[in-house]
């Protein structure tokens, strides 16, 4: 396995990790636990960009080109806007 792989799989395995903490999060009641896996979650979040930095740096990962400013402002109206239930 080549080192582009292993980053690769590794950043999709920290994505993913990242995800399931903020699921966990939301859904416990228990503080000490709550604490616990925002604290795991902040140090999967630190390896995440370190992994993305190398990627990036390495060419592995090119990321999409940055919204416009039109373009944010056009998805923040979309989210703000009251919605009709």
């Amino acid at each position: 396995m080549d080192e582009k792989t292993m980053v690769t799989d590794a950043l999709v395995g920290v994505n993913g990790e990242l995800k399931q903490f903020g699921d966990m999060i939301a859904q416990t009641e228990n503080k000490e636990l709550k604490q616990c896996l925002k604290q795991i979650r902040n140090q999967a979040e630190m390896s995440q960009e370190s992994l993305y930095e190398l990627a990036r740096r390495k060419s592995y990962y090119i990321p999409a080109v940055k919204a416009t400013p039109q373009e944010v402002e056009h998805v923040k109206s979309i989210l703000t806007e009251p919605r009709m239930m």
